[in-house]
């Protein structure tokens, strides 16, 4: 029997990016699925965040997720513009987020069109691993989708029109994250059982072996 888990996934989080290879070979190994479950960055579901943040918390954040990235060999580079709408030397947060809300329902709508990880591995490598500028321009994540074996024009129409029904699946998206226990990404989340972090998916594949996870 093919097991699952939830994925809950953020495109502005680096480290839900940098998990993503990881969870792509336990799906190859194993008989299992990620329902990937987007949700939008803490920095706008939590007004003044980084005002409120440790200040050394940011730089750590990037010298953190460099070594993971070179030491994993994954491409990485900062998104190019970045995914949330930000004033660079207050750190505030705009009320208006076209960048990430746009990208965010796409992926929503991906998952129920049953695309939904191959969509976000793909549209995620193209905003993050550095190859491209200007993500949201050009028909590129309408590109993506077509990758991941959807109609992208369709996507991107359908996800415009559906705008509010697709903010409330993130918004449910997010409350089933803090029902699992955790406020994070990228957090796993199996029987109810969260596991928050690209570094505890060897938990998480322990405690599905539990379960009967077999190899493919």
């Amino acid at each position: 029997m093919t097991l699952s888990f939830d994925f809950h996934f953020s495109f502005r989080s680096p480290y839900s990016y940098l998990a993503m290879p990881q969870i792509e070979a336990v799906m190859a190994q194993y008989d299992v699925e990620a329902r990937m479950r987007i949700v939008r960055p803490i920095a706008v579901r939590i007004p003044g965040f980084f005002q409120k943040v440790n200040p050394l918390w940011p730089p750590y954040l990037a010298k953190d997720t460099k070594r993971i990235a070179e030491m994993a060999r994954i491409p990485y580079r900062w998104p190019r513009p970045d995914p949330i709408v930000q004033t660079r030397e207050t750190r505030e947060v705009a009320a208006e987020q076209p960048y990430i809300m746009r990208v965010s329902r796409l992926g929503a709508l991906a998952t129920e069109r049953g695309r939904g990880f191959a969509f976000v591995r793909t549209a995620s490598f193209m905003m993050w691993s550095g190859e491209t500028d200007n993500w949201h321009e050009g028909g590129r994540l309408a590109a993506c989708a077509e990758i991941a074996g959807l109609d992208g024009a369709a996507l991107e129409r359908d996800a415009e029109a559906e705008a509010a029904r697709l903010d409330a699946v993130i918004a449910e998206n997010e409350a089933a994250q803090d029902a699992a226990g955790h406020w994070g990404v990228p957090l796993f989340v199996f029987e109810g059982e969260p596991f928050f972090g690209q570094d505890r998916i060897e938990h998480l594949v322990w405690r599905m072996k539990q379960h009967g996870l077999k190899a493919r």
